[in-house]
């Protein structure tokens, strides 16, 4: 499967932390004291560009920080993997986006995360919303339908995270894969003949909605991509310099600002 759009697909990693940063408010351990910028991680994001188009993966509570960060000045669209506070509590900063584009934000989302952001963003989704509100327009996606932005063919992947699914999304030989613990065979059959992948690893010990190291590893094994990068890390996985040693060939801890060319 090649780049659609007949561009370079480039993926930077906005961030790399489960739900509560790293590091975490209060903790001493050695991974949030660290001085190592790796082990610096804001909440789990990325961002797909290709020709001239932008296109964030969920929108977290870091986002503007990540914005920034990646000097980021135009934006023409989201993907949204899941309805979980860290992937989408940032719909406010769409704000600045909206001044530059003088259009409402495109989000690609299924129906009941579209219905999640409007119980929780009611305020801007009123008949008649205050002029500061965030303007959004959503475009509804599901797992069996292939999204198109800017001719770029965005293949959703369905995975289960606890009791919710979760979308993750391939573009070429790219694939994204976040808050998973498990993928039907039907599912994982649109992961085949990836080059590079990005998928969640907590840590070492077994979670009940997350992949942990070695469950990554499997999968990882078993799909046979060039490179992984292991994402949505807690401070228990361990300082990202004494990870990644132990990581087989190929295999990395992702963080913040990595940028990956295909």
């Amino acid at each position: 499967m090649n780049n659609q759009s007949g561009n370079n697909l480039i993926v930077t990693i906005l961030g790399t932390s489960t739900s509560h940063g790293v590091p975490i408010v209060g903790c001493k351990c050695e991974v949030c004291t660290s001085d190592d910028i790796r082990d610096k991680r804001t909440r789990t994001s990325a961002l797909l560009s290709w020709g001239d188009t932008n296109v964030s993966i969920d929108i977290g509570p870091d986002f503007r920080q990540q914005m920034l960060r990646a000097q980021v000045d135009h934006l023409e669209g989201i993907l949204i993997t899941h309805e979980h506070n860290d992937h989408v509590i940032g719909l406010d900063e769409v704000r600045p986006f909206n001044f530059i584009s003088k259009a409402p934000m495109n989000i690609y989302a299924r129906d009941q995360v579209q219905a999640e952001f409007k119980a929780r963003f009611s305020y801007a989704f009123d008949v008649d919303p205050y002029p500061g509100a965030p303007k959004v327009r959503f475009v509804s996606i599901q797992k069996e339908q292939k999204i198109l932005i800017n001719g770029q063919e965005i293949i959703p992947v369905e995975v289960e995270h606890g009791n919710i699914t979760v979308l993750g999304f391939r573009v070429g030989d790219f694939a994204y894969i976040t808050d998973a613990k498990t993928i039907v065979p039907g599912e994982l059959r649109k992961l085949e003949g990836i080059k590079v992948l990005v998928i969640n690893a907590l840590h070492h010990q077994e979670h009940f909605a997350h992949l942990n190291v070695d469950e990554a590893l499997e999968l990882i094994r078993y799909l046979k991509p060039e490179k992984a990068w292991l994402t949505h890390i807690s401070h228990r996985m361990g300082r990202h310099a004494d990870v990644n040693k132990t990581l087989p060939d190929g295999v990395e801890l992702a963080y913040d600002g990595l940028q990956i060319k295909m």
